[in-house]
């Protein structure tokens, strides 16, 4: 019987075939936890009678979502996980790593065929690299810690097939993961696994995959995987492919050559549009990072917008690089510069103003665009303030301009 590739990892894993609705136990490859999620999963951890890990070189923590620390209980906590790190000889990538899905990718602790498990719910980011990836929650989390296994309902898959040779200028994977979420809704795929392929797909980068599988959070799936068509990584790998014949829930076909730059205005993922029926709106803020769109060539692509120019009066724009590396990388081929000298403010490697902890919440009133994955009410901080989603090229424009612009009225 033909299988979609989260049916193949999965029975690789449980050693038999198993389909969609099955329950099974298998090994996972790899899992990791934040400053967020790794003090509960300690405490549950130690609550089993958890005297040693599993695997300690299959578990990291990060310190990422509040970093450095911005106050004396947080600072505790990241005590207590450094405290945990050194008794149990587990990875701790401390404050300025990055961004916990980021650092992994960088790190190559996730790797083709791969089951991995995180204690955030952007995990999924992982299925960039033809992974398996699951958001858990700090109890399960501390079970695998404990047994080096996970209990799982194998998912059904919905196949995205994005058409297409070349996208439109100012067009990213952030505008295609926003159509596809626009058409299943935040809901609309709860307990799948959204399953790309196509053309377009093919051809994107790592870095643009993992914006593909980042926000297959923001429509409930379990997890996202790319068709490793085109895929490059440094080093070799067993690309693992869906039969021609699978069986899917549903089948979505996108022209993403014909996609225009998207924006997701408050206050929900899904609320999509195309950017230029919201132009002229004014902003106060742009935020550029995330593990969604915090990678070097985000950089590179707001820098190339903003060179020998400056971000409009009354705009304050925020970077933060989705980690150490991408810092370093940025730094040495001029792009931080550039940003700098366009009136960014460069921040911590880490999640900050996404999830609102500290170093950048925007005011009461405020109209905030993000090139971040999430814009519920109170996202980043302050019920109050207006966030709308798009691509970092979208940002820089509308930083640019001190309102809302498509950059498309601008040559990239």
């Amino acid at each position: 019987m033909p299988q979609t590739i989260a049916e193949k990892i999965i029975s690789n894993h449980a050693g038999k075939k198993v389909y969609a609705g099955e329950l099974c136990i298998v090994p996972v490859d790899g899992c990791m936890a934040t400053d967020t999620t790794a003090p509960l999963a300690i405490k549950a951890f130690k609550e089993m009678g958890g005297t040693e890990l599993a695997d300690k070189n299959k578990f990291h923590l990060i310190i990422d979502h509040a970093a450095p620390a911005p106050n004396e209980r947080i600072a505790n906590l990241h005590n207590l996980m450094r405290s945990f790190a050194h008794e149990y000889g587990c990875s701790l990538y401390d404050i300025g790593s990055g961004i916990c899905h980021q650092v992994m990718v960088d790190n190559h602790k996730v790797k083709p065929g791969d089951i991995f498990m995180g204690a955030d719910s952007h995990t999924p980011t992982y299925g960039a690299l033809n992974a398996f990836a699951c958001g858990v929650g700090s109890t399960d989390l501390a079970a695998v810690m404990l047994t080096g296994k996970i209990w799982l309902k194998v998912p059904q898959t919905i196949k995205v097939v994005l058409h297409g040779k070349k996208l439109q200028p100012g067009v990213s994977g952030k505008d295609l993961v926003l159509e596809v979420v626009k058409q299943l809704t935040i809901s609309g795929a709860t307990y799948q696994a959204v399953e790309y392929h196509g053309e377009a797909a093919a051809q994107l980068s790592l870095s643009q995959r993992m914006v593909l599988c980042n926000m297959v959070a923001e429509m409930g799936a379990k997890t996202g995987i790319v068709s490793p068509k085109g895929l490059q990584l440094p080093y070799d790998f067993e690309p693992i492919e869906a039969d021609d014949d699978a069986n899917y829930s549903r089948v979505i076909e996108i022209d993403a050559a014909a996609i225009q730059p998207k924006i997701a205005i408050p206050n929900s993922p899904d609320d999509v549009h195309n950017v230029e029926d919201y132009v002229g709106t004014k902003i106060s803020y742009a935020f550029i990072g995330t593990c969604t769109n915090g990678r070097l060539d985000d950089l590179q692509t707001a820098a190339a917008i903003l060179k020998g120019k400056h971000i409009a009066p009354g705009v304050r724009m925020v970077i933060a690089p989705a980690s150490k590396q991408v810092l370093i990388d940025a730094l040495k081929d001029g792009t931080i510069q550039t940003l700098i000298e366009a009136g960014a403010t460069i921040i911590n490697s880490g999640c900050g103003p996404c999830v609102g902890s500290h170093e950048g919440v925007p005011g009461d009133g405020e109209v905030v665009i993000s090139a971040a994955n999430r814009n519920f009410k109170g996202r980043m901080g302050n019920p109050n303030a207006s966030i709308y989603l798009a691509n970092p090229a979208t940002v820089a424009i509308s930083a640019l301009h001190g309102f809302i612009n498509t950059p498309k009225s601008q040559i990239l």
